[in-house]
């Protein structure tokens, strides 16, 4: 698992000669609805051992929360699931807020 900070994964969303990683929210609904980066697929952190099957092993995956730490302990899980191309967000949609796009709401 490889951690990925805000910039870098804004440079590689805005890189059209890479495929585009799924962006994999696992916060609440709550959450989401309040702040969340642009073309994220939702995904609560309780609702994933379930729906694995919606998750292409064979694409990167960035696992998102708040600031981190949900989404490291997903990126963790999906690796002992088979995953083997999964990052995960530091500082999550906070600091994806500080530093890339201060459009998205702090909470």
């Amino acid at each position: 698992m490889k951690q990925i900070t805000p910039p870098e994964l804004s440079e590689w969303l805005a890189d059209a000669g890479r495929d585009k990683p799924v962006l994999l929210d696992v916060r609440e609904p709550w959450e989401y609805e309040r702040a969340h980066i642009a073309g994220a697929q939702l995904v609560p952190m309780r609702e994933l051992p379930g729906r694995l099957e919606e998750l292409d092993q064979a694409k990167d995956i960035v696992a998102i929360c708040h600031h981190g730490g949900r989404s490291l302990q997903v990126a963790l899980f999906l690796e002992k699931n088979g995953y083997n191309k999964v990052h995960n967000l530091v500082g999550g949609v906070d600091g994806w807020s500080r530093t890339v796009d201060p459009a998205v709401p702090l909470y």
